[in-house]
């Protein structure tokens, strides 16, 4: 069956110059964007209940923008004046460049890996005298934690915020050719909003391990996957599948 429309379960890019755009371009598509899960941060009282003081650390390590966003705001409501001598390890560039929302980027002592947990540690090993603070979400990855213990980093964990399934009741009478989904939490929101869903002439298509087994276990056939050799990318494991069923 030919693809002519396309549902990415994430925000509508920033930049005219995603690659969905020239996907729907070149294979002539529609491609349509619309998160199925948010976040939502705890209220204070909830972080309280953690027992975690903000003034015991000297470091925070920061593995999302989200990350970044509920640790500041935090602080304000607990009327923690964060100080200038704090140190912040992000996991990718672009994390650390978006301090400069809250921070003065020159005068602040900022460190960063390229994606991964695993590219922090020798960093952080050059700091191990630190006492880290790792902001998280009520879904991490729990590799990140497990490698910070292998490698003997003194560090807490504080959940400042959770993933919840967005609402996609407008959706209800609306179909699509392919579903695209980036985690497990994305299709417990598609059963969520539509506990009766049927696939099927449906596509599905995932990116990652986990969120191919949330599917899998869901009952979903998996349609087009990525990360592969041939296909590092979402968009190019789409592109290779329109090609193919749109020519016949």
């Amino acid at each position: 069956m030919k693809v002519k429309t396309i549902l990415v379960s994430q925000p509508e890019p920033e930049t005219e110059k995603s690659p969905y755009f020239d996907l729907s371009e070149s294979c002539k598509v529609k491609v349509d964007f619309r998160p199925f899960i948010h976040v939502e941060g705890i209220d204070s009282k909830e972080f309280r209940q953690q027992r975690v003081n903000l003034t015991d650390f000297s470091a925070v390590i920061f593995t999302s923008r989200n990350a970044v966003d509920h640790f500041f705001r935090i602080s304000e409501e607990m009327r923690y004046n964060v100080p200038d001598t704090l140190k912040y390890f992000c996991i990718s560039e672009s994390t650390a460049y978006y301090l400069q929302k809250y921070v003065i980027y020159r005068k602040r002592k900022i460190f960063h890996g390229r994606q991964k947990i695993e590219d922090l540690i020798p960093l952080i090993k050059k700091h191990k005298e630190e006492k880290f603070l790792l902001p998280c979400s009520d879904i991490l990855k729990q590799d990140i934690p497990q490698t910070l213990k292998d490698h003997g980093v003194d560090f807490k964990e504080a959940m400042l915020y959770r993933t919840v399934c967005s609402d996609l009741s407008d959706l209800e009478n609306v179909n699509y050719d392919v579903l695209v989904f980036f985690s497990p939490a994305g299709i417990a929101s598609l059963y969520e909003n539509f506990p009766q869903f049927k696939q099927n002439d449906t596509r599905i298509a995932v990116f990652g391990a986990t969120t191919a087994k949330a599917a899998e276990q869901a009952g979903l056939e998996i349609n087009i996957a990525a990360p592969k050799p041939e296909a590092p990318s979402m968009t190019m494991a789409l592109e290779q599948y329109i090609k193919k069923q749109n020519k016949k």
